[in-house]
């Protein structure tokens, strides 16, 4: 019998602990791929290297090469001393700090907030004879707060001297190592302004690269900021409940000029991860059209929904009941992808930001 893929509950999956890759593999193309094809409905198993062989000549990869901020952040309510830490989701117009976060008890409008550097402790000992502070303007609807500054700097150079790497919460440490410093980027990454790496990005390195382009595949590039709902599960009950964030993405011009000869000549656009994906399509959807645009999305794309653009995806694993395995449930079925996770931990395949991908072909 179909389930109800409407119902949140189809969506899940048993995901033995151990397979959560704390840390990546040794080398960015050591990983493991998994090839699922979506006409014979086989899957099998290979390495990341694989891929130029894996693809045809005259198909388009296209990365995301958005590039993680040193977003999370530590401090302490100055008024109690009491920790709090938290994340700079983005900046407004007029220079507020969008920012979210915890702490015990209740944070009030007007309150201020201290920062310290990541590697220190947040009391106020740590604080040098300027402390840098945030002062609480104003609670946006999604509990996020607006906040001003009492310097006078560049959003990236306050970050770089307060800020670390905001890993994900399931890899389990607060604060980035050096080897995160390096492996959680892209190679490619060049926009900053995500607050989560685009993963299926990460198991790329120039030589992969190299390897590809001299198979006859070519190369772009998009942007999609990767905003705070990565971190968030869905929670609703019923996907057709669920809000979906709103995210930051371009689509360059050439790109679309580019992806428009792919298709002419009988290439395959080939997503690299979901924000690829989401780019693209956003973009489409947007104008009704293969062409240039940049705005903010809240596509939610989930089966029954019709490509306009991506042919093939290459992604990692994805979190039990999340938009993620939803959109790529869309581009491959259902069935097809449940069963895919249900061999990938059969496999012992490593899951999530610093696990091993799977390639829709």
């Amino acid at each position: 019998m179909t389930p109800d893929l409407d119902d949140i509950n189809a969506w899940q999956y048993d995901l033995p602990e151990h397979l959560i890759a704390s840390r990546p593999a040794a080398r960015r193309d050591d990983s493991r791929l998994m090839v699922v094809r979506r006409t014979s409905g086989s899957i099998e198993h290979c390495r990341i290297r694989d891929l130029p062989s894996l693809l045809s000549r005259n198909d388009r990869l296209i990365f995301n090469n958005t590039k993680v901020l040193p977003a999370r952040l530590f401090g302490f309510r100055t008024s109690t001393g009491g920790k709090w830490e938290g994340l700079y989701l983005d900046e407004s117009p007029d220079g507020h700090w969008r920012i979210t976060g915890q702490t015990r008890g209740r944070l009030l409008v007007g309150e201020t907030l201290t920062l310290v550097r990541a590697d220190a402790t947040p009391s106020a000992k740590d604080v040098s004879a300027e402390p840098f502070e945030l002062k609480l303007v104003s609670r946006c609807d999604d509990g996020s707060w607006l906040a001003s500054l009492n310097r006078n700097q560049p959003t990236l150079e306050l970050l770089q001297d307060y800020g670390t790497l905001p890993l994900p919460p399931y890899i389990g440490r607060k604060v980035a190592d050096q080897a995160d410093q390096d492996r959680y980027q892209t190679i490619f990454a060049s926009a900053p302004g995500a607050i989560a790496a685009p993963t299926a990005g990460l198991h790329f390195t120039p030589e992969l690269l190299t390897s590809c382009q001299q198979a006859g595949q070519t190369i772009s590039h998009v942007t999609l900021h990767v905003g705070i709902g990565t971190f968030r599960p869905v929670n609703t009950s019923r996907l057709s409940e669920h809000k979906m964030h709103s995210e930051w993405c371009h689509l360059p011009d050439t790109v679309a000029d580019e992806i428009h000869a792919t298709k002419a000549r009988g290439g395959k656009v080939v997503a690299v991860g979901t924000t690829s994906v989401r780019t693209l399509e956003a973009a489409a959807h947007a104008l009704g059209c293969i062409a240039g645009w940049q705005g903010t999305t809240e596509l939610f794309i989930k089966p029954g929904y019709e490509f306009q653009v991506v042919d093939q995806l290459l992604t990692n694993f994805h979190l039990p009941g999340s938009t993620l395995i939803v959109l790529v449930a869309a581009l491959a079925g259902y069935e097809l992808v449940m069963e895919a996770y249900r061999q990938a931990v059969e496999a012992e395949y490593r899951f999530y930001s610093y696990g091993d991908a799977m390639l829709i072909l």
